[in-house]
């Protein structure tokens, strides 16, 4: 897992560690894993970093400072480096090292700074630039000179510059990685000491690149348990339920599956075949008359059940036994639809429910929570209505809403979007899945995740571990649809359809 630690956690790690370390001992490391990073891009493109122009923006604080050492340690390397100091203040002993090694350190006006930077100002000209604005300490948006320097900086990434953040982008919430205003977007961030969960869920994962983490000692001396984790292959594969020589259909995980209707048969189809792909011994799918028809074409290793459009009828006596549910693909919302998951929820089985499922359920909230093990699978819009606020909030502030809709339901809530971010009811990191790509916002690509997550809950796996395998998988898949067996860079508009077909790879991948 690659472990994230709050702000707090962070500050008294540094504060043990500074206490038997000699002063300036931390930032010297910083300095030099952030000037190594910083040096390696340069070889990269453009080529070398003898000559390579670059520019360090130092705020006030500690960042301001590892980015001023970095940047002496650089041109001492022979690379030819402007600093603008955008703080009132900025680090003495950085600046002076700077200059020592034959730096320039400007403010902002020096340069010309005003409404508009000309083009011979350095961030115009930089091969690469530095933000040390802000350290993780900051909160909201970025005010002036920050906003216009991160603007320009911005200006500068599109015509080929790199941008590196020192710690986390400035004008993110490390803790929560919110954006209220403007904020530095960065090629590369490089972390020291431990990852910060806003470096890990958007939007401040997409401001931050490519993480780095840079070991500064404070490994020991974080106490706390992490606030989020992403899994790693390794984590995954270890999820993952293998058959033995003694299995049988059923003791590899019977799904029962409520999906789909005359209208919605795609969502029959999609969810059906996660689930068939998702490693379940057997796959038993409840729906309507014209999506069991093409359920039997598509996947005859399924055990199909009609069930009635409207009256009563024994749900749970017709199906047979299975280990899990899912409930809620396409089933449609209307007074049936009410009653059939009202009847699954009251079993204690593990149940999964999505789609139309999570429209009930923001409709007849009494339904939750259960004593038996649930996982929710909502995109922001279907968790907005389920808390009785507006899908932008929701995006803005993933983790946040994440953590209180799982609270508040008791419910285990994988929240689908630009990341995935799961959350149990009960005290714990929240789980991030590391895999998501954009080729997977397409119609269905949920009903697959439902089905392949609801597969690996009928095999044995708790609602969480479900959630990140099944996210984990889902997203190796959608990438390896897009890139095609042959190309792994080139890549294709894909369908649901797509991600079905991809699952085996991804497992044999892993």
């Amino acid at each position: 897992m690659r472990d994230a630690y709050q702000v707090a956690a962070v500050r008294a790690a540094e504060q043990a560690l500074m206490g038997l370390v000699p002063d300036g001992t931390l930032m010297g490391r910083a300095a030099a894993g952030l000037a190594s990073v910083c040096a390696a891009l340069l070889r990269a493109a453009p080529g070398h970093v003898y000559g390579a122009r670059v520019v360090v923006l130092a705020g006030r604080g500690d960042n301001g400072g590892d980015a001023l050492y970095a940047g002496a340690l650089l041109a001492r390397r022979g690379a030819a480096v402007t600093a603008i100091a955008a703080g009132s203040t900025v680090h003495p002993g950085g600046t002076a090292a700077l200059r020592e090694a034959g730096g320039r350190v400007s403010s902002p006006a020096d340069v010309g700074y005003a409404d508009a930077v000309p083009a011979a100002h350095p961030i115009a000209g930089a091969d690469l630039i530095v933000d040390g604005l802000l350290g993780i300490g900051g909160r909201g948006g970025l005010r002036e000179p920050f906003a216009s320097l991160a603007a320009e900086a911005e200006t500068a990434r599109q015509a080929g510059a790199t941008v590196v953040a020192v710690d986390l982008p400035s004008g993110i919430d490390a803790d929560t990685g919110a954006v209220e205003g403007s904020a530095v977007r960065a090629d590369v961030t490089v972390t020291f000491g431990a990852i910060k969960p806003g470096l890990l869920i958007d939007p401040g994962a997409g401001h931050a690149g490519t993480v780095e983490l840079v070991d500064i000692g404070l490994g020991p001396y974080l106490e706390t348990e992490p606030a989020a984790s992403a899994p790693q292959r390794d984590d995954v594969r270890e999820l993952l339920p293998r058959p033995g020589a003694e299995s049988d259909k059923y003791r590899r995980g019977v799904l029962g599956l409520l999906a789909g209707s005359d209208r919605f048969t795609g969502a029959a189809l999609l969810s059906a075949g996660g689930a068939v792909h998702g490693g379940a011994g057997m796959v038993r799918v409840v729906t309507t008359p014209e999506a069991a028809v093409l359920v039997r074409q598509k996947w005859p290793e399924t055990v199909v059940t009609v069930h009635p459009d409207e009256g009563d009828w024994d749900l749970l006596g017709s199906v047979g036994r299975v280990q899990a549910w899912v409930a809620g693909p396409g089933m449609g919302t209307g007074p049936d639809a009410v009653a059939r998951l009202t009847a699954i929820l009251r079993t204690d089985l593990p149940v999964l429910v999505d789609a139309d499922g999570l429209t009930i359920l923001s409709q007849h909230q009494a339904l939750l929570p259960r004593r038996a093990p649930t996982l929710i699978t909502p995109h922001a819009g279907e968790l907005a209505r389920l808390l009785g606020t507006d899908p932008a909030s929701v995006e803005a502030r993933r983790l946040e809403h994440a953590r209180r809709a799982a609270a508040q339901l008791g419910v285990t809530v994988l929240l689908k979007g630009s990341t995935t971010v799961i959350a149990s009811p009960d005290v714990g990191p929240v789980l991030v899945n590391p895999t998501g790509t954009p080729w997977l916002a397409t119609a269905g690509s949920g009903d697959v995740l439902s089905g392949l997550a609801g597969a690996l809950l009928a095999q044995g796996l708790a609602p969480a571990q479900a959630g990140l395998a099944g996210a984990y998988l889902h997203g190796l898949a959608g990438r390896l649809a897009a890139a095609g067996p042959r190309d792994g860079t080139a890549q294709a508009p894909i369908g649901a359809s797509d991600l079905v077909r991809a699952l085996p790879a991804a497992f044999r991948s892993l």
